[in-house]
């Protein structure tokens, strides 16, 4: 006979060692096997466990009619602020049961696409898309025709049905407060080339307020740069350049790449230029100095984000969901008041 250790523990091995048929096996591990005696459940778990039977996935699937995975796609892994998102969408999979895919896409439409592609040829359930690249049409277009419930997060006004809502207007609306408040009237912002909606409306907030207040920032003041640590590093020298007292960076890590080149031309934060950002992720409170920042929930909207889609799985027919969660400012070292 083969060595059962140089293979798989299949279904029948299992029951042959139990002395009961594959179908009794079968229903006992899903739990459907009140009709047999507690000795045979017990002894099928036990010889389970002993034995280091694993249920074939993909026959699994057959009969449940539902893999129970959901696709993840973020554009950066390297990035907390998807590091703290995933962690949510993690715990909230576990609890309802689901397993998620996850692919970071390094902000690259065409692996997006790639990603999009091999999810739904796995027969995902529904999709997570956090997507700064591919474009809502082709999401839709794509998602739509194979009937998969979708979540998009950082697209508002995008066509998924439901939605999880951070408050991106208040957001910028709060950044700029804070820099009226401590005097500063000279102010650049960092942001990409290619902004999603969500920055788009962050930043219309942060542009508004400051025009409230009489300060109207000049096209020169924008500087652009790639959303990332070194995208901030490298807009350094034209930051400096126009001289400002304080930088608004679009998130966090461009804000802590940029208080990097600042120090290595000898600025100092925020003594010089007060850096303010934006997501609060966990690096901030371990930089020198502690990075100022608007707050957003990162971890609740990665667990919201999967509560609707599983929501949604389980049940089609359901009314569009939305979630709205808050936004506040953290207020840490990287900004003072303006210096005389």
């Amino acid at each position: 006979m083969e060595d059962v250790m140089t293979r798989k523990v299949t279904i029948r091995d299992l029951a042959e060692a139990a002395g009961v048929s594959v179908t009794t096996v079968s229903q006992i591990l899903n739990g459907k096997g009140e009709r047999f005696s507690i000795d045979t459940r017990t002894r099928v778990h036990q010889l389970q466990e002993e034995m280091g039977y694993v249920p074939d996935f993909n026959a699994r699937n057959l009969i449940m009619r539902s893999a129970q995975t959901i696709g993840v796609i973020v554009p950066n892994l390297g990035n907390p602020f998807f590091s703290m998102f995933i962690k949510g969408v993690q715990s909230t999979s576990r609890e309802r049961h689901f397993i998620p895919l996850i692919f970071g896409a390094n902000y690259d439409e065409d692996l997006e696409g790639y990603y999009l592609q091999e999810l739904i040829k796995r027969a995902v359930d529904g999709l997570i898309i956090a997507s700064s690249s591919i474009t809502v049409d082709a999401v839709d277009n794509i998602l739509k025709k194979n009937g998969i419930p979708y979540l998009l997060i950082d697209q508002n006004g995008g066509p998924s049905l439901d939605r999880v809502r951070i408050n991106d207007q208040r957001g910028g609306k709060i950044a700029a407060e804070h820099l009226l408040a401590l005097g500063h009237k000279k102010i650049a912002i960092v942001m990409p080339a290619d902004p999603t909606d969500n920055l788009i409306i962050r930043l219309d907030g942060f542009k508004h307020t400051l025009a409230t207040a009489g300060v109207t920032l000049k096209a020169e003041d924008t500087i652009i740069s790639p959303m990332t640590k070194l995208g901030g590093y490298q807009a350094t020298a034209a930051v400096v350049k126009q001289a400002p007292t304080a930088v608004f960076a679009v998130n966090d890590e461009m804000a802590l790449g940029l208080i990097r080149g600042l120090h290595e031309k000898g600025i100092r934060v925020p003594e010089d230029i007060s850096v303010l950002g934006y997501d609060d992720i966990d690096l901030d409170d371990y930089v020198v100095p502690k990075l100022t920042t608007v707050h957003q929930p990162v971890v609740t909207m990665g667990e919201q984000a999967t509560t609707l889609l599983i929501n949604r799985i389980q049940k089609r027919q359901l009314d569009p969901q939305t979630v709205e969660l808050p936004v506040e400012l953290k207020e840490r070292e990287s900004t003072g008041p303006v210096s005389k």
